[in-house]
């Protein structure tokens, strides 16, 4: 029993010793130091900028950007795209194996020059190109949930492209039931995209009653529905009250009238053209009419704003917001030179 005993002690004691050896390395390792960062910024537009960290002792390097994205890597080198032009403080931290580190920062200024991704100039005199546009038929549920007055349809007395423009016609006849037809195009299945820059050159109708629209959906409002797919309205406007655009952005809790936006008066927007724009992020959208800016909506992830959307373009009659239609109405226009998209 005794040799047993003994045999037991000294087997712990070894095993004691093992543990003590395996463990004595923690006490010798060293925390990082000399800890350097430098960066290379693009000059190509691409808002791209290499960044190079070394220390002693380190193990990994965590990266923050300064737009509120990060990245850990272990060789601390790195190549990161800022989406839109700014100055970026950029905090690097260097780790060992244990968790002890030491911070390095730098300014950096970005220009991103925006590249262009998808557009239509309308410079094919006939129908518009089918590869870039579809169309809603018909007269919707509930006038496309609006009480709206027309009928859609995607004839070319509707919709039309000639002299580099499109054409997006109302017309006061009697058709399927409707006093009034229009067209709406849309680019659902045939492009979508995730943030960037909408322009599109235009010129409003200016009949009491017409509704023109430029706006985009959520690509999931199929599975998702209204509004849990998200509304990006760049622009709206009704000939009630002439020149007062609208912009506007609907969702969860801010549909209908509840929507979220702002508006801008401008001179002549039925007699010239101007760029309604918008400037899409994961933490903002801003809406523009020639460069002016009408209103900002801060974006998070908690909003159904950072998915693919499709563009929509369309001349409404009536309805929630278009109001009651002036009787001596015969017919209006918006007319369309380009839609461009930037990433």
């Amino acid at each position: 029993m005794k040799q047993l005993l003994g045999r037991a002690f000294f087997l712990l004691t070894i095993a004691l010793l093992s543990c003590s050896k395996k463990s004595a390395p923690i006490n010798d390792i060293q925390p990082p130091k000399d800890l350097t960062l430098s960066a290379i910024v693009s000059t190509n537009g691409t808002g791209s900028v290499q960044f190079t960290a070394s220390a002693t002792n380190a193990t990994t390097y965590e990266y923050a950007f300064g737009d509120g994205q990060y990245q850990l890597v272990s060789s601390g080198v790195v190549t990161y795209q800022y989406a839109a032009t700014g100055n970026y403080t950029v905090t690097v931290t260097a780790k060992n194996s244990i968790g002890q580190s030491i911070s390095q920062s730098t300014q950096v200024s970005v220009t991103k020059t925006p590249q262009l991704i998808w557009s239509d100039e309308f410079e094919t005199a006939g129908a518009p190109n089918t590869n870039k546009w579809g169309y809603d038929i018909g007269t919707g549920s509930g006038g496309w949930g609006n009480n709206e007055l027309q009928y859609y349809t995607n004839r070319l007395t509707n919709a039309v492209v000639s002299n580099g423009t499109l054409q997006i016609n109302a017309l006061k006849e009697t058709y399927s039931g409707s006093a009034y037809t229009s067209a709406r195009l849309l680019t659902k299945d045939k492009f979508s995209f995730k943030y960037g820059k909408v322009e599109v050159r235009a010129k409003l109708p200016a009949g009491v009653g017409t509704w023109p629209a430029i706006w985009m959906l959520g690509s999931n409002i199929g599975t998702a529905g209204w509004p849990a797919c998200g509304e990006i309205d760049i622009m709206e406007h009704r000939g009630s009250e002439l020149n007062k655009i609208f912009s506007t952005v609907h969702y969860p809790g801010h549909s209908g009238g509840g929507g979220v936006g702002s508006t801008l008066t401008i001179a002549d927007a039925s007699t010239a053209f101007h760029v309604y724009s918008t400037e899409w992020s994961a933490t903002s959208i801003k809406f523009y009419v020639d460069n002016q800016l009408i209103f900002t909506f801060p974006n998070d992830n908690t909003l159904p704003f950072n998915q693919n959307f499709f563009i929509i373009l369309n001349v409404a009659m009536g309805g929630t917001f278009g109001g009651a239609v002036d009787p001596a109405f015969s017919n209006g226009s918006m007319e369309i030179d380009y839609v461009r998209v930037y990433n």
